[in-house]
C-alpha cells in the first residue's frame, strides 16, 4: 500500500505526548544485509530481541510498503500477523533472535523516505519514520541499538557507505562487491544511514585537539568535484569550533558528507555518514551566491553539532524533538555569529520568526516547540520546533549567561550520553547546573502561541523618575485553556536625548503586569526594547517618528537599529493603507526619507548590517503583523512607500552604488544589490544599470543581483535577462532553481500562464523535491500578490499541483500547502476560495496523512 493511496481511520488518529509509554521490547543488536537491486532489493534484519519488563505483550513492529518472504525466531518459523503498518509477533521468550526478510523498490519510492533511488544512486532518509519502510522494526527514537550493516551491489555502484567504522570490503561474483560496516554507538534507527553510488571524492583529514585523526570525506555527483570544496572547509572549521567553544570532539574515525539531488530535507545528520542535499554542499563563486555559501557553511556545522546534540543524546519521543533541532539551529546560529557578522545573522534569525513562524503560532497549525498531538510527524518539522525552538535555548543563554549555559550543557552530557531523553532533561540540567529556578520559564515548552507585551511609559520630571509598565497576555485560540505569564528575558537600553545609554541590562518578566522604575534620569529617556529581539514576542509600543529616527542612529545594539528601521517603514506602510481606506492620496513623512538616507550615506555602518535595513520588510512579514488584512491596499501602500524612499534617495543610491562597485567582498555585493533593486523602483533610466551588472558580473552574486532587480520591477530588460541565464545554466539544476523562483516570484498576470507551461520544462520535475520548492513553493510563499490575487487562480494552482504531489511525495506537498491553510486575516471572498480548495483536497479519496493532519485542521480552525 502507498502512502497516497486509502488510508483506515486508525491510521488517521492522532498520537499525544500524554500517551507515551516505555517500550515493552528492546532490540540491543541489530544486524542488516542488503542485497541491493533497483526493484528487488532484498533486506534481511537479524535482531536481538529483549523483553523489557514482566509482561505478556505481543512484540509489535512498524513496517510500510514492505513485501515480507520470511521471519524466524531462533532460527525457527513462527506465527506472526500484518496489521495495516503493523507486525505483530506473540512469543513467551523474554530473549530471542529475530530474523526477517524483506523485499523492497528502491526505483518505486517517490516519496524518499527509507532505501530509495536518487539519479541512480541508493540512499536512504529514515528521520521521522522512515526506517520501516526498509524493515519491520521498533522504528522510534528510545530504542537504540549497535547496528553491523552488510552492503552488496553491482560494481557500477563502487561506493558501498554506511554508518560507523569499515570493517571489510570484497569482491563476489557476478560483477558484485559487498562492503561491512559497524556503528560502535548505540542509535535510534532514525539515524540509520546507507549510500551505494558512483561519486566524485574529496578527502582530507581533521585532527581533533586530543590528537586523534579523523579522515574526512565529501562525495559528489561526478563533475562536481570543484564544488566541494567550501563545504569540507565549513566542516572543519565547524569541528574546531565545536572543540572550542563547547568543548564537544568528534568521536569516530571517519566523517562522511554525500550530496544527493533528491532529497526532502536539507540534510541528515545520521551518525558519521551526512546525506545531504546538493543545495547545501555544490558552490562555486560562479554558480553560488554568497547567500548559498554562507548556507552551506550553516548546514554543514548544523549537521555536524548534531552529533552530539542529537546523536550521543537523542529524542525520547518525537514530541521531544525540539530537544535536539532547537539546539542544534541555537548552535549553528552561534557558530555562523562567531564566524561572521553577529548582527546579520541574528537578523536573519528575526526574519525567519517574525515572518514565518509568527504565521505559524497564528495559523491552524499551532503548537508548543514540544507538541502534543500530531497524526503525521513530519508536519512537526515547523519553524515553530526548530526555529522558536532556538529561540528558546537562546532566552535560557540570555538568563544564564555563557559561564553556566556551557555548565549547564557539560552536565546534559555526563547525565545523558548515550540515552534517549526530554526537554525536561535538558531543562533540568541547565537548572542544576546554574542553581537557577526555570520552573516558570519550561512554560515555553507547552504553550503554544506568540505572547503579546504592551509597553507603556511615563516620566515623572519632579522627581527624575521614569517607568515602564509591562503588560503580557498570549492569545487563546478556540478549545485552549488561559494561559499563564512566561518568564520573559526583557533586554532593555535606555537613550538619553543625546543618544548616550543611560541604562542597559536584561530584565526578568515574570508577571502578567509589571512596573519596571528607573531613578536618576535626568529627562525623558527613549526606551529601545527587546534589544537583540530578547524573546519570540509581539512588541507593542507607540514610537514616536522622532524616537525611531533617534534609535536608528543612535542604538548600541545594531539589531535594534534594524529593528527602528523596520518600525518605521511600517508605520509609513499601515499609515497609507488607512489613508486609501479614508478614499485619500497617500503621503510619506519626508523624515523617514532622511532616516534611510541617512543609512545609505553613513559609510561607518557595516555594510552587511546597511543592505538588511533598506531591503525593507517583506508583504508577509507587514500582513504578520495585522490581524485582518485588506490585501490589496497594503500592496498599493507598500509599493508606494518604497517607491518614495527609492525616489527621494535617488542620487544618494546611485552615488553608493557606484561607489561599491570596485569592492569584491560579500557585505558590499549584499548593500550593491540592494541599492540596485531600489534603483530599479524609480525609473526605466536605470535599466542600463541592471543590464551592465548582468553582463559583467564575475559571480553568480551579481548576475543573480541584478536579475532580481529587472523581475521585482518588470523592467523592459527583464524577459532578455531570463533568457540569457536559461540558455548559459539549463545544464546545471540548481542554478536553474533560482531561475525558477524567479519565475514564479515575477508579480505580472501572466506568471500563473508561465508556470503551467514551465512544469513541462526539460530542468523540472515533479520528483525532484528541489525543483518543487523553487518553482510551486516559491509562487505560492513569496509571491503574495498573484497568489492571493482575487479571481482565485493563484489557489487553484497550487491545489492541482498539491493532487500531483499527494500521489508522488506527500511530505513536499504538506510542506508547500502552507500558504493555503493561513486564511484567517484575509477577506471573506479570498478566505471562500481558499476554503473551496482545501475542501477539494479532503474530498481526494486517496488523500495522505500529511495532508489530511493540515487541511482537516484548518477547515476546523
Amino acid at each position: 500500500m502507498s502512502e497516497a493511496q486509502t488510508i483506515s481511520p486508525q491510521q488517521l488518529q492522532a498520537k499525544h505526548l500524554a500517551d507515551y509509554r516505555p517500550p515493552e521490547f528492546l532490540i540491543p543488536e541489530l544486524s542488516l544485509s542488503f542485497q541491493l537491486e533497483p526493484k528487488q532489493t532484498r533486506v534481511t534484519a537479524v535482531s536481538r530481541v529483549k523483553r523489557k519488563g514482566s509482561h505478556n505483550e505481543p512484540l509489535q513492529l512498524d513496517g510500510d510498503e514492505l513485501e515480507l518472504e520470511q521471519l524466524l525466531v531462533n532460527g525457527e518459523p513462527a506465527d506472526y500477523r500484518l496489521e495495516p503498518g503493523k507486525l505483530l509477533l506473540e512469543t513467551e521468550l523474554n530473549e530471542f533472535e529475530l530474523t526477517l526478510v524483506t523485499r523492497i523498490s528502491p526505483a518505486d519510492n517517490s516519496a524518499l523516505e527509507g532505501l530509495y533511488m536518487s539519479d541512480g544512486a541508493y540512499c536512504t532518509q529514515c528521520e521521522a519514520e522512515g526506517f520501516r519502510r526498509i524493515t519491520y522494526f521498533l522504528d522510534r527514537p528510545d530504542v537504540l541499538a549497535k547496528y553491523q550493516v552488510r552492503i552488496e551491489a553491482d560494481k557500477a555502484f563502487p561506493f558501498l557507505l554506511s554508518n560507523g567504522n569499515l570493517l571489510e570490503k570484497g569482491e563476489m561474483a557476478d560483477g558484485r562487491h559487498f562492503a561491512i560496516w559497524q556503528d560502535p554507538f548505540p542509535k535510534p534507527a532514525y539515524l540509520f544511514a546507507l549510500v551505494a553510488g558512483d561519486f566524485d571524492l574529496l578527502e582530507d583529514s581533521f585532527t581533533t585537539r586530543s590528537g586523534r585523526e579523523v579522515k574526512l570525506q565529501v562525495f559528489v555527483d561526478k563533475g562536481n568535484l570543484h564544488k566541494a570544496g567550501h563545504a569540507m572547509a565549513s566542516l572543519k572549521k565547524a569541528m574546531a569550533w565545536d572543540e572550542s567553544r563547547f568543548d564537544l570532539e568528534y568521536d569516530l574515525d571517519i566523517y562522511m558528507v554525500v550530496a544527493v539531488d533528491f532529497f526532502n530535507m536539507g540534510a541528515m545528520e545520521n551518525k558519521g555518514l551526512n546525506i545531504f542535499n546538493t543545495k547545501y554542499v555544490l558552490a562555486d563563486r560562479d554558480t553560488a551566491t554568497d547567500d548559498d555559501f554562507h548556507g552551506i557553511e550553516s548546514v554543514i556545522g548544523h549537521e555536524y553539532f548534531h552529533n552530539w546534540t542529537g546523536n550521543r543524546v537523542t529524542c525520547r519521543d518525537w514530541f521531544q524533538l525540539s530537544l535536539k533541532e532547537g539546539l542544534t539551529v541555537f548552535r549553528d546560529q552561534e557558530f555562523s555569529s562567531d564566524l561572521g557578522s553577529r548582527a546579520v545573522n541574528r537578523i536573519h534569525a528575526i526574519k525567519v520568526i517574525k515572518n514565518q513562524q509568527f504565521a505559524e503560532d497564528s495559523g491552524p497549525m499551532s503548537h508548543p516547540i514540544r507538541p502534543e498531538s500530531v497524526i503525521e510527524m513530519n508536519n512537526f518539522y515547523t519553524v515553530t520546533v526548530y526555529n522558536k525552538g532556538a529561540e528558546v535555548i537562546r532566552m535560557m543563554h540570555t538568563l544564564l549567561g555563557e559561564q553556566a549555559f556551557q555548565a549547564g550543557m557539560k552536565l546534559y552530557f555526563e547525565r545523558h550520553d548515550g540515552q534517549a531523553v526530554t526537554c525536561d532533561d535538558f531543562v533540568a540540567a541547565m537548572e542544576d547546573a546554574s542553581g537557577k529556578d526555570l520552573t516558570q520559564f519550561r512554560l515555553w515548552y507547552s504553550q503554544a502561541g506568540t505572547p503579546q507585551v504592551t509597553v507603556t511609559d511615563e516620566y515623572d520630571a519632579s522627581t527624575q523618575t521614569y517607568r515602564l509598565h509591562l503588560k503580557q497576555f498570549t492569545p487563546v485560540r478556540a478549545g485552549e485553556a488561559a494561559k499563564a505569564a512566561l518568564h520573559i528575558p526583557f533586554s532593555l537600553e535606555l537613550l538619553g536625548n543625546d543618544g548616550n545609554a543611560l541604562v542597559n541590562r536584561v530584565f526578568d518578566f515574570t508577571q502578567a503586569e509589571q512596573t519596571l522604575e528607573f531613578k536618576d534620569i535626568s529627562a525623558r529617556p527613549i526606551p529601545s526594547l527587546l534589544q537583540d529581539f530578547s524573546a519570540p514576542v509581539k512588541l507593542k509600543y507607540d514610537y514616536s517618528t522622532v524616537q525611531l529616527l533617534c534609535l536608528l542612529r543612535h542604538a548600541g545594539s545594531e539589531v535594534a537599529r534594524w529593528e527602528a528601521a523596520m518600525s518605521l517603514f511600517s508605520r509609513a506602510v499601515w499609515a497609507n493603507v488607512t489613508l486609501l481606506e479614508q478614499g485619500q492620496g497617500m503621503h510619506l513623512d519626508p523624515r523617514v526619507v532622511d532616516g534611510f538616507r541617512g543609512v545609505i550615506l553613513d559609510e561607518a555602518l557595516d555594510k552587511g548590517l546597511a543592505a538588511e535595513i533598506l531591503k525593507l520588510l517583506s508583504v508577509s512579514s507587514l500582513i504578520e503583523q495585522a490581524d485582518k488584512v485588506e490585501l490589496d491596499a497594503l500592496l498599493l501602500a507598500r509599493d508606494f512607500v518604497i517607491e518614495a524612499i527609492a525616489t527621494g534617495c535617488e542620487d544618494e543610491l546611485l552615488a553608493r552604488y557606484r561607489q561599491l562597485l570596485p569592492l569584491d567582498e560579500a557585505a558590499a555585493r549584499s548593500l550593491k544589490n540592494t541599492l540596485l533593486w531600489l534603483l530599479a523602483k524609480v525609473s526605466d533610466e536605470h535599466e542600463s544599470l541592471i543590464e551592465q551588472q548582468f553582463a559583467s558580473a564575475s559571480g553568480m552574486t551579481d548576475a543573480l543581483g541584478a536579475l532580481l532587480a529587472a523581475n521585482d520591477a518588470n523592467c523592459d530588460c527583464r524577459d532578455a535577462l531570463m533568457q540569457a541565464f536559461e540558455q548559459r545554466w539549463n545544464q546545471t539544476p540548481l542554478v536553474m532553481d533560482k531561475w525558477f523562483s524567479l519565475q514564479a516570484m515575477a508579480e505580472d498576470d501572466e506568471v500563473i500562464a508561465r508556470l503551467e507551461t514551465l512544469l513541462q520544462h526539460p530542468a523540472f520535475s515533479l520528483n525532484n523535491p528541489n525543483r518543487v520548492r523553487s518553482l510551486v513553493g516559491s509562487f505560492a510563499a513569496a509571491n503574495v500578490r498573484q497568489f492571493h490575487r482575487q479571481d482565485g487562480k493563484g489557489y487553484a494552482f497550487l491545489t492541482a499541483m498539491l493532487k500531483q504531489l499527494n500521489r508522488l511525495n506527500p511530505q513536499v506537498a504538506a510542506r508547500i500547502i502552507t500558504p493555503l491553510i493561513q486564511f484567517a486575516k484575509f477577506d471573506a471572498g479570498r478566505q471562500a476560495k481558499m476554503k473551496a480548495c482545501l475542501q477539494e483536497l479532503l474530498a481526494m479519496p486517496e488523500l495522505s496523512r500529511d495532508l489530511y493532519e493540515k487541511v482537516s485542521r484548518a477547515l476546523e480552525d
